[in-house]
């Protein structure tokens, strides 16, 4: 009896004394019927900014009451749009915030990225610092994010012609790398934007504590086979073979991924270098929100020597289509859907973090009619070019 007692006793001992890895996982929601949220970010007063793809900047308050900052005209993409989104690394005293748009030239789309000032709940001082990245309707990159050398760092599609992303006189297919005020720095390596070339339609980055670049890219779907989504580590200058090369190679003068999909489509998205020590069991690891997969891969990756020690899928169709994740400054995760319709803001943390209720009025009120703009947008946009393949022809 003695000893069933002792055994009892020190099974709950044991129990008691497993670390955060165990610890069980909360999500809730944050916020939800939104439209395809693309991008969040935390600024240091404690204000949460994201993005909507249709045109909306969103800003959450102090007191958890969500405010429409800005709008811009919908792009009438089905990729492009209101998409990165960045706060300064000096937001705290210059109050700097980077957008990423597509917008229609005439008759092609293009994208652009534009810095403003959060001037009392608006965009003030625009100033363009880089445009004319090619666009399309499929294929605009569109991450933003500073690196630790507080450069900014953009991702670019190959706007649905292939070709662009073996030119290096073109930004699209690239990861472009600019100083924050739009100039090019000095030692970027071909006296450009362009840092690194060969891209398909990267859409995610992050570094790790080392300051290593990693990048989520999506594979073809069906202009040279289909699958063979990657992960890349990023270097100054490298070429990552798109269209040349799809997957893997023997061929030198191309970067292989780190990781690729094989014949499954992930269709990763956001990326991120998770470092806080609340979800232990994710510290030091890249979390890829995937669209297609429609879960999170947990990556454990050994950079120093180029391997992958683990791959784990989690949270595989429970929220369907899932565009990225931020790790917020106490160390909570914020998860963006990106279904179309009742989208959310998703947040993942331990138990111990106390609720936050968001004050929706604004968000409810918006207008019903975005669908019937959606769709006179995109016949007027395919009428005009039909016209002008006439007059070229």
């Amino acid at each position: 009896m003695n000893n069933k007692i002792l055994l009892v006793t020190l099974l709950i001992t044991v129990i008691a004394l497993i670390p955060n890895a165990f610890a069980e996982i909360n999500v809730d929601v944050v916020l939800d019927n939104l439209k395809n949220p693309w991008e969040l970010e935390f600024a240091p007063d404690g204000k949460i900014f994201f993005t909507e793809r249709d045109g909306k900047l969103w800003m959450i308050d102090n007191e958890s009451t969500l405010h429409l900052i800005a709008e811009f005209p919908a792009s009438n993409t089905s990729e492009g749009g209101l998409l990165g989104l960045e706060l300064d690394p000096n937001y705290e005293n210059n109050h700097f915030l980077y957008l990423y748009q597509t917008y229609l030239d005439i008759l092609t789309h293009q994208n652009k990225v534009v810095r403003y000032t959060v001037n009392n709940n608006q965009l003030t001082e625009e100033q363009v610092l880089i445009d004319k990245i090619p666009g399309a309707i499929w294929h605009d990159g569109g991450r933003i994010k500073f690196g630790p050398d507080n450069m900014l760092y953009i991702t670019t599609g190959d706007a649905t012609n292939t070709n662009l992303s073996q030119d290096l006189t073109s930004l699209a297919g690239k990861i472009l790398r600019i100083n924050s005020d739009g100039t090019i720095p000095h030692d970027n390596p071909f006296n450009s934007q362009v840092f690194s070339y060969g891209h398909r339609n990267p859409q995610g980055l992050s570094w790790n504590e080392n300051g290593i670049l990693i990048s989520s890219e999506h594979g073809p779907s069906g202009e040279r086979g289909y699958a063979h989504d990657e992960i890349n580590v990023i270097e100054r200058g490298k070429n990552y073979g798109w269209p040349i090369i799809v997957g893997d190679s023997n061929d030198t003068a191309y970067t292989n991924p780190i990781l690729h999909s094989g014949d499954i489509t992930w269709a990763p998205s956001g990326l991120l270098y998770y470092d806080s020590d609340k979800i232990s069991e994710w510290k030091d690891k890249f979390l890829v929100a995937t669209l297609r997969g429609e879960h999170v891969i947990v990556l454990d990756l050994d950079l120093e020597n180029g391997v992958v020690n683990s791959a784990e899928k989690i949270f595989q169709d429970d929220y369907g289509r899932i565009r990225t994740l931020v790790q917020s400054p106490d160390g909570d995760i914020f998860m963006l859907t990106s279904n179309g319709n009742n989208d959310k803001i998703l947040r993942i943390s331990t138990f111990e973090s106390e609720s936050l209720s968001v004050d929706t009025n604004e968000l409810t009120s918006r207008s019903d009619d975005y669908s019937i703009y959606m769709i006179v947008g995109a016949i007027v946009s395919a009428i005009l070019i039909v016209i002008w393949r006439k007059k070229s022809s």
